[in-house]
């Protein structure tokens, strides 16, 4: 298990200021670029010093800001794999992997080497150098020599960077196999939200060189605890919306929003009049060609543009509201510009401004 707390100023420019515990499984750090993942990473890797704060690896104390602990990176355990791969170009696979097994009895080394080049599947290009290797082969040898000097905390900074969706998928297959055969923690930087749901068993959503929200995967989706949280995921509509009517006794409320009324469920802590932001997906809304009036929750909407996405399509309405449907029944209303869209009341979730 990890325990950081990381307090990192750079004047006039950014802070990181966070705390989190990390155990066995992959941690995600999500959020945009310049928010602090990387940072954070290199925080406990020990490639820069925090100004305050402690970090804790299996009862070891990497770094202690009050008692002037810093241990180097090469005393920590940590693998780390950059988003460059960082393999020596001078140096083949197999002697990139040997490299890093100074920690290892000098007769097992060899075994060792020929084991990981196996697991990974890198045998046949062993001989070959970095320049001469495919992204994935690279990824995956980069893997394997994080890995042989058997780490007690494995650190990916964007690892599927720049790889295609098959090469994506098979690192996505290489790090739950870490996860399960190897039992060592991981932690994993990304901005790509899909691969936080093919890997993550925690998710830490970083903003502005801080934590605002922690949970699994679908914890977060299915609830993220502010406006923020939602746009930093970026799978949302977030529409500005008026309290009208509040009913803790039916579990229901009502809401102005697109200039129409429509109802939500009851809101703790809120007052008639508060503004709030409806926060809903694209998948969750549905919608078809105007032929009369609206009906509950119901609101016309003029549609803009369309948009093709792997299994639907996104249809872009004023507002602006996006709704994903399926391509078959676009096709069969694709001449109509006036629609309705249904917001169901059980798929709203209701966030503060």
């Amino acid at each position: 298990m990890i325990e950081a707390r990381i307090r990192k100023s750079f004047p006039g420019a950014f802070t990181l200021d966070v705390h989190f515990r990390a155990s066995a499984g992959v941690t995600v750090l999500f959020g945009p670029s310049g928010s602090g993942k990387t940072l954070t990473l290199d925080a406990i890797a020990g490639f820069i010093r925090p100004d305050q704060g402690r970090i804790l690896l299996d009862d070891k104390i990497l770094f202690d800001a009050e008692a002037g602990v810093n241990l180097p990176p090469r005393a920590r355990k940590c693998g780390y794999v950059f988003q460059s791969y960082a393999l020596f170009p001078n140096m083949s696979l197999r002697e990139n992997l040997t490299f890093a097994t100074q920690s290892i009895p000098h007769l097992e080394r060899h075994r060792k080497v020929n084991e990981m080049l196996e697991r990974f599947q890198l045998t046949e290009v062993a001989g070959r150098r970095p320049h001469e290797l495919s992204g994935g082969q690279k990824q995956r040898g980069s893997i394997a020599r994080a890995l042989i000097g058997a780490p007690r905390l494995l650190l990916l900074d964007e690892p599927a960077t720049g790889l295609d969706a098959p090469l994506r998928n098979e690192l996505y297959e290489i790090i739950n196999q870490v996860r399960e055969q190897y039992k060592t923690p991981v932690v994993l930087v990304t901005h790509d939200l899909e691969e936080c749901f093919a890997v993550g068993d925690q998710m830490l959503i970083f903003r502005d060189g801080c934590i605002v929200q922690a949970g699994t995967p679908p914890e977060i989706l299915d609830r993220p605890e502010g406006v923020e949280v939602a746009r930093t995921l970026g799978v949302f509509n977030l529409l500005p919306a008026e309290v009208l009517f509040l009913d803790p006794g039916n579990n229901r409320s009502r809401l102005r929003c697109l200039d129409h009324e429509i109802e939500g469920p009851y809101l703790p802590g809120h007052l008639l009049g508060d503004r709030v932001s409806i926060c809903v997906r694209p998948e969750e809304l549905s919608a078809r060609p105007r032929d009369g009036t609206p009906g509950p929750n119901q609101v016309p909407l003029e549609l803009k543009s369309v948009s093709e996405r792997p299994h639907a399509v996104r249809l872009q309405f004023s507002g602006p509201v996006s709704v994903d449907t399926p391509p078959a029944f676009y096709e069969e209303c694709r001449h109509n510009r006036n629609w309705v869209v249904t917001f169901p009341r059980e798929s709203l979730r209701v966030l503060k401004t």
